[in-house]
């Protein structure tokens, strides 16, 4: 298992503290009672909670991003891009499900140009999807139903799926990939 560095460890315990109370109910202090040090040293190893916050985020972002790339750069058929985009998220919620909640809940608390890439990316990857999907009802793999709605009712189904993954107990997770894709799926074609 790999060590982490002490910058890696206060931004793994902000995420969880993050998670638990939002971006706005922790403070500094918070944080380093969490990690048993004086508030102070923390600043050795990051410049402030925006830092934090900024790292989490973009990192899930930039995920997001790469696999809608490789995604967007196969020729599979629409259906089964949809298919690698829901595993996509199946995989991102398992490995990164603290920087999801930071995502999800607290974007809108970014700065500067971290708020301008982050959204930048966030509607770029909609678009893609939103593509893939009208391409898919253009081709009748898909019935014609309004890109948005699919668009909106697979999104914010996986775009949630950390809370309930957690909640109802770690399930193995080629099942949630096959069943989840299956579901979601079914209700397209």
């Amino acid at each position: 298992m790999k060590t982490l560095t002490r910058k890696e460890e206060i931004i793994e315990v902000a995420s969880q503290l993050f998670k638990e109370k939002g971006y706005n109910a922790v403070s500094m202090r918070d944080i380093a009672l969490a990690m048993g040090i004086k508030a102070a040293s923390l600043y050795n190893h990051i410049s402030g909670k925006q830092e934090l916050l900024s790292t989490l985020i973009l990192r899930v972002a930039r995920e997001f991003t790469l696999g809608m790339n490789s995604v967007m750069q196969s020729s599979e058929s629409p259906l089964k891009k949809i298919e690698r985009i829901i595993e996509l998220h199946i995989d991102i919620t398992v490995n990164y499900s603290e920087g999801l909640a930071a995502l999800n809940n607290d974007w809108m608390h970014l700065e500067n140009e971290d708020l301008e890439s982050f959204v930048r990316m966030r509607e770029d990857y909609e678009e893609n999807f939103r593509q893939i999907i009208k391409q898919g009802i253009e081709l009748g793999e898909i019935k014609s139903y309004h890109p948005e709605v699919i668009l909106f009712s697979i999104l914010s189904t996986l775009r949630t799926l950390y809370l309930w993954y957690q909640k109802r107990g770690k399930l193995d997770v080629n099942l949630l990939k096959r069943e989840m894709v299956a579901v979601l799926i079914q209700g397209i074609i």
